[in-house]
C-alpha cells in the first residue's frame, strides 16, 4: 500500500502545479502580460492552490489539512472566475480557456474528493486519492 511521504506525491498538487505553469505562460503573452492587476491576481490564485495543498500536508493535524484543502479549492474557483475575465477581454482564446478551465476544475474535484475522504475518516491516518490508498 503506497504511503504519502511528501506533498509532491499528491495528485491534486501535481494538477495544481501544471495549472500554475500554464497560467504563467498564458499571462506572459500579449495584452494579458500588460494587465498587471489581472496577471498578478490569477497567478497568485494559481500558486495558492498548490501552496495550500503543500502547507496543509505539512500541518500537524488532519483537521488542519482539511482546512488548508478548503483554501486550495477556493483558490481553484478564483482561477476559474479570472479565466472568464481573461476570455471576455480577449486575452485568451476559447480553446485556451476551455483547456485551462478544465484543468482548474479537475484540481477542484481532486481536492473535493480528498476532503470528503478525510472528513469521512477523521480518526484514520490513511488518506485516499481517487483509487489509491495512502498512509501518512
Amino acid at each position: 500500500m503506497p504511503t504519502i511521504t511528501r506533498f509532491e506525491e499528491i495528485e491534486a498538487w501535481r494538477t495544481a502545479r501544471e495549472l500554475t505553469k500554464i497560467i504563467y505562460m498564458l499571462s506572459d503573452e500579449g495584452r494579458f502580460s500588460r494587465d498587471f492587476g489581472l496577471k498578478d491576481q490569477i497567478r497568485r490564485a494559481a500558486v495558492s492552490v498548490m501552496s495550500n495543498i503543500s502547507e496543509g500536508f505539512e500541518s500537524q493535524t488532519q483537521m488542519q489539512f482539511v482546512h488548508y484543502l478548503g483554501f486550495a479549492k477556493a483558490s481553484a474557483g478564483e482561477v476559474r472566475s479570472q479565466l472568464y475575465v481573461s476570455q471576455d477581454l480577449g486575452y485568451i482564446t476559447e480553446e485556451q480557456f476551455i483547456g485551462v478551465f478544465e484543468m482548474a476544475e479537475k484540481a477542484s474535484r481532486q481536492i473535493a474528493r480528498f476532503i470528503s475522504y478525510l472528513e469521512a475518516h477523521p480518526q484514520s491516518r490513511k488518506l485516499r486519492e481517487d483509487a489509491a490508498l495512502y498512509e501518512i
